[in-house]
């Protein structure tokens, strides 16, 4: 069910340093000189979600998008747990262990069992003889408490943390149980100028109650001789979103593209992106099947749609051709209610980086005035 809320009313107040760079993207909000163009999308349909995805109701509420266009968008809280898969495993117990026992990695080039002859061969696949994350008796350096995860799954790793396969759980999150995490898209998807992606943003939502993570930021795991495994659904925990997609895989792990006997087939729906679009799941690499640059296509059944990129490479979405709606009241990181106001950074939020969170990349102020309009934002 979608609903209509009712806004209190609008303040419209100039601000100077809102310019926040997110791994060095800048979000601005300027007038729209032109009138959109509809992408030819369908939209959110609140059908296609799984019953008990979502926190709530989908609603719609007045919203801006990133050209200054005044339009209407949905605000869709989804749980942050999967309804029909299950979580884990994530790192292999020892070095013999099978890829039935250990979830998967991936780096943005290759996508791996992460098995313990995973955990062995990790010398030879980075080219670095420091690699070694086991015991004189095999036994695999894993995250076992909330310490040891909450120590190991940020940038500025514990020395004594490094060298370890990070994997955690909702019970050793920041708030001890899932994240309901919500976003603001626009009702119509619209045509934007050009393409384009986010520095640190997460990137939509799954219909089976996840948000859509950016890319896991692999160059800072591996940097510190860490692996942050993935589940063979290709989701993992950080400490503020909880646990969270970064690849889709239909839960296959490694094996996911052979499991497509038909190059050309239609794939089913997994979600929608950031921009109201549909997400898909991936196409078989040998595919015939011509996309645009951001993995997209039109058809007479689905009308414009993407489709997730392939597991290895580290992010679902891969840009997006409609315009992004602004919202000040994004609940990621903490959460709803908790921490400073979106746009702001939390000292205490920041360092956090396993699964890539918004918050994790780090923001820079620029003096720059602007336009902005605090909105009354249903909670839960």
């Amino acid at each position: 069910m979608i609903k209509k809320l009712t806004k209190s009313g609008k303040v419209i107040i100039a601000v100077t340093f809102v310019a926040l760079a997110f791994g060095g993207g800048f979000w601005f909000v300027s007038n729209s000189t032109s009138t959109p163009v509809s992408l030819g999308a369908a939209g959110v349909d609140a059908s296609k979600f799984l019953e008990g995805s979502l926190s709530d109701s989908i609603t719609e509420e007045d919203c801006s998008l990133t050209d200054g266009t005044e339009t209407t968008c949905y605000r869709i809280t989804v749980t942050g747990i999967p309804v029909d898969t299950t979580i884990g495993p994530f790192c292999p117990k020892t070095t013999s262990s099978t890829a039935e026992d250990s979830g998967i990695w991936l780096d943005g080039s290759k996508l791996y069992d992460a098995d313990g002859a995973f955990i062995l061969d990790l010398a030879t696949i980075y080219g670095d003889a420091k690699w070694k994350l086991y015991d004189s008796e095999g036994n695999v350096n894993v995250t076992d408490t909330k310490e040891k995860f909450q120590g190991a799954a940020r940038p500025d790793v514990q020395d004594d943390l490094k060298y370890n396969c990070v994997e955690g759980k909702y019970e050793w999150t920041n708030t001890g149980k899932a994240v309901p995490i919500s976003m603001l898209v626009p009702k119509m998807p619209m045509k934007a100028a050009s393409a384009s992606t986010t520095s640190g943003g997460d990137l939509g939502v799954t219909l089976n109650g996840l948000v859509i993570a950016p890319s896991a930021p692999v160059d800072a795991i591996l940097g510190a001789y860490t692996i942050a495994a993935f589940d063979d659904c290709g989701g993992h925990f950080n400490p503020i979103e909880g646990y969270h997609m970064h690849a889709y895989t239909d839960c296959a792990g490694a094996n996911y593209d052979s499991s497509i006997e038909d190059p050309n087939a239609e794939t089913k729906q997994i979600g929608y992106a950031l921009d109201g679009v549909a997400v898909f799941a991936p196409l078989a690499h040998d595919s015939t099947i011509q996309l645009d640059e951001c993995n997209g296509r039109t058809t007479d059944k689905d009308g414009y749609h993407y489709y997730a990129q392939s597991p290895e490479l580290n992010r679902i979405v891969k840009c997006f051709k409609g315009l992004t709606a602004v919202d000040e009241t994004a609940t990621q990181g903490p959460g709803a209610g908790q921490g400073p106001p979106s746009g702001f950074l939390n000292p205490e939020t920041v360092p956090w980086i396993i699964g890539g969170s918004v918050l994790g990349g780090g923001a820079l102020v620029a003096g720059i005035f602007g336009l902005v309009k605090l909105r009354s934002k249903r909670r839960k």
